[in-house]
């Protein structure tokens, strides 16, 4: 177990470092408040040299805190960092998934789409048809997939708006990525370089443990010479130790695993606090972000302010230099006047504020003075009674005799205003002071008591409080202190209560955050009253891991006057445990207050924070703009408008025109801008040039009051700019009254009060005088400054028509004769009072037009609808008249509604264009004449339509054998559109057959075709009608077969029909002869051609296909070639080399003749009857279709004369044999060449691969053949172009390598060795196959990949049937134990190799062992040989026995009475031959008797003494062995042959050992004895066998 620690990871390594630099620091830090106590003792002592100290005390404590923030920090970003990447994560699925619902949402929109598209068509089918109830039933499904359509709308725009806001998140995500990319790689780099320095750690700690090692290893050498009792006593506390190192590891384990989930638990949680925290942070932003922005606004109204106060200044400076001017004065030195007393005033008020500052200051130091004198004399009493005035008691009453003195002296009024604003009476600054300084920080003024000194000296002690005369006095200084003294007193205070937090840490974490948690998290009193008292409770719950503390520490400073917190410390809190404070708020000024209630834990300082809300008034419209709508002229409405307060607070309001006229001068428009500055405005206008920070804090909350504010400023300069005056000096603007207002006015409730949280509702008037479009602006005005001035505008439209029409023109569009259409007409009124309405169709249409109802009453400011029907009649066109162009087919027809009362009708028009549905069929009759039962006919006709509409169409009531295509005969025919389409017969039976087709149109009219025929059974029929051959290339043939069949069995019509021609009589039954008649010409032939075929048999036909080039077409162009070869020779010589350059130039023909051709044939199949000897019937004739397409060869073979069969021949195993085909482009154009995949695990490769062959190229393709087995392999390559496919076969056959070896069981034991020497041993391989073989030896311990397998766990914690490892012990000096020689060579056919392998071990050990591969063509593996091997310090040895220890040695000595590690007896001392080692043996023996009545043979084991052959002298040349305490071992049952004897050098010696249970055995309890075996060679060596025996009674 000692060696356990250096298989830690690095990954715990690193997490323990920082809680250890954690313990450093937390020791550290009692030292450090040591030095504070005494540094604070020489404080005291020389408080000129503290402050210097204090400062230095300071730097190193913030120097270590720094540290640990660094740490803590860093620790924060891993964290972030690791959330912000699983965000990442989640952010990218979210993302991927919105997407998928986008598109998803998007397809079911277009499916709803095209589902109304097809409503909408069936719905103008089923009107045109008139079936309403249908039309009804659609259109409830048009409102139902509308809805849909709707929702799906909104469930894309809602997708959408997440998926927005996902991919800003991401983008938020990367943007943190990003920043947090150095910290990343900075991380990284600081774990690399704690990495060095834990390996330069583990190095040092290696030195020791070695150090260590020697030290261990001497103490062996010491306890070797105790005696044997001694030696079997520390066996038996080593296997204690061993049973206590078991559980100790399973308890290790269960706590281990324990330990494991607390991790897994505590980082669940700080992931969860760290999405908290980033949370936070986000809104943290945002709200920065919102009062950034609002004080930007608060800033620009500043300015604007500003600007209009200058110029409202120069103005009044310019009209005052006027005034001065007219009346004649200096209008310069009245200015400088004026300026100087201003700055004079300035000047006089700023002195009266310093020296209410500065009494304010005495009076305060001198409250404080006498605080702390009552507080010493209560403590220690005065020793004399006679009290002497000091210089505080004197100062005190000179300020109240002055403070007196000024109130009761009556002056001036200039000086009385100057001293009751400068000098209050003494109550008066008692009240102020007390409220300024009595409540201040209780903190501040214990540590000022801690740092006073006494003003007698010799009453410092540790129970007295000491008492020092503030500085103060004597140096004049500010109320509190210069901010020197502000610092030194906060980090006091720091580090006093830094005293009292302490870490809190449980099981070994640390609790970090915030200790309590408050409910609710903000303290709110919103809506207040002064003088009223409110009071909340707050829970604190405490959320720490154990026991906590809470002390009420206080609230801010600004706070104190109005807050009071009752709190009661309940003592120590458990975790999860709560408790209650009181906190009462008692307002006395009308402000918005925040702060916070601080506490201190033991843990640390937390706060909960507080915010005190004034009442306020939140104004708004229910709308900006109200719509009238239409309206006659003399009519009158109202709409209602809703002005609503949401604030605590109440207001006058009033309703205004926003063109109201108004009449003001220049100073009543300074008084209006000077009221805006007024109040709470000017306040914070005041504020806002003093401090920026407060409107920081303040934005948030005002942000919309400011918006309003500046709204409202930018209309007052609007209005300032057009109310420009014409005269200089009076700025007086007239505004005429608007139309509007006569027409759009307010009601009776125009102005009042709204109170809190209520609303008002306020009519609008709209009275039309005049037709047109009407608007007025109206603006609400409020008393209380701080509301804006709202804005609304109304709009209506003033029409003078009572009623008309919508829609002047009704366009019934395209409209056939004889098909009812209808459509509705809506008619308006504006009427109040009902009206009846007439409606009138001129006197030409109306046999085809029609109006209903023609008259009806409309009831007032409401809608009448009319229906309209049009039925065109054929007699239309000369019925219209005029209202009817014949040419164009238009129809415009005007109708009249006349109105009650009124002279003026209202007119419309109904427009449409009238056709014809007429569908004609050509020819009218149709002949299809003979045709048999085996085939079919095809004819065309056309379809033409006359109507200018499409219309839909379909041959319906079709005959079984009568097909019509295309689309089976329906579609859509366009307007003024022929069609043409194929009508096919086949019939089923033979007879005359006569029919109609017929043709119904979309309106249910039907046009008819007749048609005849003649239907003819033949009596042999075909197994095919139609072939299609492959595309075949020239010269090559492609083969199909044909049946000709004879069904023709019996004349009886009850088994099937019989032959005949129509109507005719039957054909006889018998033999009947056929033949087939080929084309003049054509490449097709077939055999047999004629034959006989008899009753139920049947007659094979092959049809083949085999295209080639004319012989005339090779002359024609072999001529111009050879002319242009041969311009000096005739051209009449012996055409015998033109016969053999034939071939060769019939690559040229197919070069230039390069097309591909598709010849149909049509092959005749004449029937003949034998016993008749009539010429053969015309009709009985059967066709075979043949389709034959010939292409011309574009790549062509070269090499091997043109074949396309290569054969590799015999390829060894493992060998490659390569061939070289040449292919050439026999076509005019670049082909790209397509190869096919052949088979990867397969021995032929195509090694080079061309993607392109030019026109008359030549390509070499290189095919390798590599056999990985004895096999007869065939594949093929198809070379495919665009013009056709090369095919080439592949064939070879792969010889196997056979090679035996001489050694059977593969493993070759060397036996034992003396360590140190050598032994050798040979086998051979026989090489029995017909090739020769190359071969190499590798051991697996020279093996470049065992270091691979190193890195696992050791062999020896599995079990022994897990274990895979075969290399076993090695040599310590680094070179391998076994050695093979020759390693590498080649071994010829039929021939035999040796080998020779080496033992040479350098220590002890019993476990060496390496594996030999024999590696054939540095590829396969032949043959793998377990070699092992043993090493003895000494001559002699002994096997047998139960293993005890495990078939791994260990890198450390390990004494030798340890039974795990035997191995480690080499020692690096020399050790004495009389030194005695007791090695222990167990021998386990079990006695199986299954039948108690039957004996059983006797449990054997067996145990080899052997003697090593050595050449090193020794004074034995045998070993000698001896077993004692036989007598016993026979007593008790056990048998041992022989007992003692010798063994020559070597040689081995068995002994035999049996054991039979005697009578007195007890089954339940086995039995367990030991002996002692020596052996004397060149050493004496001792073991102790251990026999363990028992009786086993079942399997």
């Amino acid at each position: 177990m000692g060696d356990d620690g250096s298989l830690l990871p690095e990954d715990q390594l690193l997490a323990d470092a920082l809680p250890l630099e954690d313990e450093r620091d937390e020791l550290e830090d009692p030292e450090f408040d040591i030095k504070c106590l005494l540094q604070e003792a020489e404080d005291d002592v020389d408080p000129g040299h503290s402050s210097s100290v204090k400062e230095l005390d300071t730097d190193a404590d913030k120097l270590k805190k720094k540290t640990a923030e660094d740490r803590m920090q860093a620790f924060h970003l891993r964290q972030n960092l690791s959330a912000l990447d699983k965000m990442h994560e989640e952010q990218e699925l979210f993302i991927e998934k919105m997407r998928g619902e986008l598109r998803a949402c998007r397809q079911r929109r277009d499916l709803i789409h095209k589902q109304q598209e097809a409503v909408a068509a069936e719905i103008a089918t089923e009107e045109e048809a008139g079936n309403m109830a249908t039309v009804g039933r659609l259109q409830a499904v048009s409102r139902r997939l509308f809805a849909e359509l709707e929702n799906e709308r909104d469930l894309q725009s809602r997708t959408e708006a997440v998926l927005k806001e996902s991919e800003n998140t991401m983008w938020h995500i990367e943007i943190q990525e990003g920043r947090l990319e150095a910290f990343r790689t900075a991380d990284r780099e600081e774990v690399e370089a704690t990495g060095r320095r834990l390996q330069v750690r583990a190095a040092e700690q290696l030195c020791r443990e070695q150090e260590a090692l020697g030290k261990v290893e001497r103490n062996r050498l010491l306890r070797i010479r105790k005696s044997l009792h001694t030696q079997k006593e520390l066996g038996l506390r080593h296997q204690k130790l061993l049973e206590d190192a078991r559980k100790n590891h399973k308890v290790a384990v269960w706590f281990l695993k324990a330990s494991l989930g607390r991790i897994r638990e505590q980082e669940k949680k700080e992931e969860m606090e760290c999405h908290e925290y980033m949370r936070r942070r986000m809104d943290a932003v945002v709200a920065l972000k919102g009062s950034i922005s609002a004080n930007r606004d608060t800033l620009r109204k500043f300015q604007a302010w500003d600007r209009a106060k200058a110029e409202l200044a120069e103005q009044r400076v310019q009209a005052e230099k006027k005034a001065i001017l007219a009346q004649g004065r200096d209008a310069f030195r009245h200015l400088v006047h004026q300026r100087r007393h201003q700055e004079l005033e300035a000047q006089k008020r700023a002195f009266e504020e310093e020296q209410k500052l500065r009494k304010q200051e005495i009076v305060s130091r001198i409250l404080k003075e006498e605080a702390e004198e009552e507080k010493r004399k209560k403590q220690h009493p005065p020793t004399s009674a006679r009290h002497r005035p000091t210089l505080r008691d004197k100062t005190w009453n000179y300020i109240s005799d002055f403070c007196k003195e000024k109130t009761t002296v009556p002056t001036n009024t200039s000086t009385l205003d100057y001293e009751a604003a400068a000098g209050p009476g003494p109550s008066r600054l008692l009240q102020v002071v007390s409220s300024e300084l009595i409540q201040g920080d209780p903190g501040a003024s214990s540590e000022e008591e801690t740092l006073a000194e006494p003003e007698i000296s010799g009453l410092w002690n540790e129970d007295y409080k000491p008492y020092q005369v503030p500085k103060e006095d004597v140096d004049r200084k500010p109320v509190g202190g210069t901010k020197m003294d502000k610092d030194i007193l906060e980090r006091t205070v720091e580090r006093l209560r830094s005293r009292v937090v302490h870490k809190q840490v449980v099981w070994g974490r640390e609790f970090q955050g915030r200790p309590f948690n408050s409910k609710p998290e903000l303290l709110h009193f919103q809506d207040f009253d002064i003088g009223k008292v409110y009071k909340k409770k707050i829970t604190l719950v405490n959320t720490t891991y154990t026991i906590n503390y809470c002390k009420l520490v206080g609230v801010e400073g600004h706070l104190r006057d109005f807050i009071h917190v009752d709190f009661d410390p309940p003592g120590p809190l458990s975790a999860g445990m709560s408790c209650e404070v009181l906190v009462t708020f008692k307002p006395m000024i009308n402000k918005d207050l925040e702060g916070n209630i601080s506490f201190l834990a033991q843990t640390g300082e937390f706060s909960v924070p507080l915010k005190c809300s004034t009442k306020k008034c939140s104004l708004s419209l229910d709308k900006e703009l109200i719509d009238f709508g239409s309206y006659v002229v003399g009519e009158t409405t109202s709409r209602t408008i809703t002005l609503t307060n949401v604030g605590g607070l109440g207001t006058t309001f009033k309703f205004l025109p926003a063109s109201e006229p108004c009449e003001m001068d220049d100073s009543q428009s300074a008084l209006k801008l000077s009221s805006l500055l007024t109040y709470e405005d000017k306040s914070l206008y005041d504020k806002a040039a003093t401090s920026f920070s407060e409107q920081q804090l303040e934005g948030t909350e005002s942000s919309q009051a400011d918006m309003q504010s500046r709204k409202e400023l930018e209309k007052l300069d609007k209005e300032q700019e057009e109310e420009q005056p014409a005269e200089p000096e009076r700025l007086t603007t007239v505004i005429p009254p608007s139309e509007e207002q006569t027409e759009i006015t307010l009601g009776e409730v125009t102005e009042g009060e709204i109170g809190p949280f209520s609303s008002i509702k306020v009519p609008i008037i709209f009275t039309p005088v005049v037709p047109g479009d009407v608007q007025a602006r109206f603006k609400v005005t409020f008393k209380n400054p701080q509301c804006p001035t709202l804005h609304f505008r109304v709009v209506g439209v003033a029409i003078d028509v009572p009623v008309w029409v919508p829609k002047p023109s009704v366009d019934l569009k395209i409209c056939m004769y004889d098909r009812l259409y209808q459509d509705s007409v809506l008619v308006h009124t504006r009427s109040k009072a009902a009206l009846r309405l007439k409606f009138e169709v001129c006197k030409e249409l109306r046999a085809h037009l029609e109006l209903l109802p023609e008259t009806g009453y409309i009831q007032a400011q409401s809608s009448y609808s009319v229906q309209l029907k049009f039925l065109p009649r054929h007699s239309l066109p000369e019925d219209a008249g005029r209202y009817f162009d014949k040419e164009t087919r238009v129809l415009e027809a005007p109708m009249t509604i006349w109105v009650a009362d009124q002279n003026k009708p209202v007119g419309f028009t109904v427009h449409a264009i009238v056709t014809t549905s007429d569908l004609e069929l050509s020819p009218s009759e149709v002949d299809f004449g003979y045709c048999t039962i085996y085939e079919a006919i095809r004819t065309e006709i056309s379809l033409h339509n006359h109507s200018l509409l499409p219309q839909e169409f379909g041959f319906v009531r079709l005959p079984k054998f009568v097909d019509v295509q295309p689309n089976d005969g329906f579609g859509t025919i366009l307007p003024l559109e022929t069609l043409q389409f194929c009508v096919i017969f086949q019939p089923t039976e033979a007879k005359e057959h006569r029919f109609q087709l017929t043709c119904k149109s979309e309106i249910n009219r039907c046009f008819k075709l007749s048609c005849r025929a003649v239907g003819v059974h033949p009596p042999l029929e075909l197994s095919h009608y139609q072939i299609k051959f492959a595309a075949t290339a020239l010269y090559d043939t492609s083969v199909a077969t044909v049946y000709v069949i004879n069904s023709h069995l019996s004349m009886s019509s009850r088994n099937h029909s019989k032959p005949r021609i129509g109507s005719e009589d039957a054909s006889p039954m018998g033999p009947t002869s056929f033949e087939f008649l080929l084309p003049p010409d054509s490449p097709i032939t077939i055999s047999p051609s004629v034959g006989t075929v008899w009753p139920g048999k049947r007659c094979l036909v092959q049809v083949a296909f085999r295209p080639v080039l004319p012989e005339k077409l090779i002359r024609q162009e072999a001529l111009p070639l050879l002319n242009k070869e041969m311009e000096t020779k005739s051209f009449r010589k012996d055409m015998a080399p033109q016969r053999k350059d034939r071939h060769r130039l019939s690559f040229s023909v197919l070069r230039a003749q390069n097309r591909d051709k598709l010849f149909k044939v049509s092959v005749p199949h004449v029937l003949e009857m034998r016993k008749r000897e009539l010429k053969p019937s015309p009709h009985n004739t059967l066709y075979l279709e043949l389709w034959c397409p010939t292409v011309a060869p574009s790549v062509v073979v070269t090499s091997h004369k043109g074949k396309t069969i290569f054969n590799f021949g015999d390829v060894a195993v493992g060998h490659r044999s390569i061939k070289k085909i040449s292919i050439q482009n026999v076509s005019p154009e670049d082909l790209a060449l397509d190869f096919s995949l052949l088979n990867p695990n397969g021995p032929f490769v195509l090694l080079n691969h061309s993607s392109l062959l030019r026109a008359g190229g030549t390509q070499v393709l290189v095919l390798s053949f590599s056999p990985h087995e004895s096999i007869l392999a065939q594949e093929t390559l198809d070379i495919i172009t665009k013009r056709g496919t090369l095919t080439l076969t592949l064939l070879g056959t792969g010889v196997a390598s056979m090679i035996t070896c001489s050694i059977e069981g593969s493993v070759l034991n060397m036996g034992y060795v003396i360590a140190g020497e050598s032994v050798s041993s040979g086998f051979k391989l026989q090489n029995n196959s017909l090739l020769p073989i190359k071969f190499s030896m590798h051991l697996d311990s020279l093996s470049s990949t065992r270091g691979r397998g190193q890195q696992q766990l050791p062999q020896f914690l599995s079990s022994p049937s897990q274990r895979t490892e075969v290399v076993g012990t090695q040599n310590l000096n680094g070179q391998s134990v076994f050695g093979v020689a020759p390693i590498k060579g080649v071994m010829d056919p039929g021939k035999a190799q040796d080998f020779t392998v080496t033992f040479s071990p350098d220590h002890e050990s019993l476990y060496f062992s390496d594996r030999l591969q024999v590696v054939l063509f540095e590829k396969k593996i032949s043959h793998q040989i377990l070699l092992k091997g043993a090493a003895c310090q000494h001559m002699m040895f002994v096997e047998g026995g139960d293993p005890l220890d495990v078939p791994v040695e260990s890198l450390t000595a390990i004494p030798v009475f340890d039974p795990r590690h035997r191995e480690a007896s080499s020692r690096p001392g020399p050790l004495s031959p009389e030194a005695e080692e007791l090695r222990p043996i167990l021998v386990t023996l079990d006695y199986i008797q299954f039948d108690t009545d039957t004996p059983a043979p006797p449990a054997t084991r067996e145990l080899q003494v052997g003697c090593i052959r050595t050449t090193q002298p020794s004074p034995k040349k045998t070993v000698e062995f001896s077993i004692d305490s036989v007598a016993s071992l026979q007593h008790k049952g056990f048998s041992i042959e022989p007992s003692r004897g010798s063994v020559e050098r070597g040689q081995t010696k068995t002994i035999s050992i049996s054991w039979v249970p005697p009578t007195d055995f007890d089954p339940d309890h086995p039995l367990m004895v030991s002996a002692l075996l020596q052996l004397r060679g060149d050493v004496k060596e001792t073991y102790k066998v251990i026999f363990v025996a028992q009786v086993l009674t079942g399997p």
